[in-house]
């Protein structure tokens, strides 16, 4: 996973896009939230659709944005996309995630029965 935030933000021209690193598990969950992918020729465009209305567009960014933390991804959300959505608390309170800690490995049953 990268440490540089996958940005969701409102555009000038108004749509709701994402920008950074997405990998296919963010991807995964970007279209759960109702993006969609479309090629281009620097790559892939990704945003939501366009006649959604503004306070929906919040919602399913919002939306994306705590999928996304949950999921342990840093996410830079627009704080635009925030009130309207209803949403108040950062996304990003989530700890981020961890790798597994090693588990301990039992000792070999014969060996716990010597005396």
């Amino acid at each position: 996973m990268s440490t540089e935030p996958i940005r969701i933000a409102r555009k000038r021209g108004g749509e709701v896009e994402v920008e950074g690193p997405v990998d296919e598990f963010a991807a995964q969950i970007l279209d759960r939230a109702g993006f969609i992918f479309r090629p281009t020729l620097g790559g892939v465009w990704i945003r939501l659709y366009f006649d959604t209305g503004q306070e929906r567009e919040n919602q399913k960014a919002t939306h994306a944005a705590r999928m996304l933390s949950a999921a342990g991804y840093r996410v830079d959300l627009d704080p635009n996309l925030l009130p309207a959505a209803g949403h108040r608390a950062p996304v990003n309170w989530w700890p981020p995630r961890l790798p597994a800690t090693p588990t301990m490995v039992a000792p070999n049953s014969a060996q716990r029965h010597q005396r």
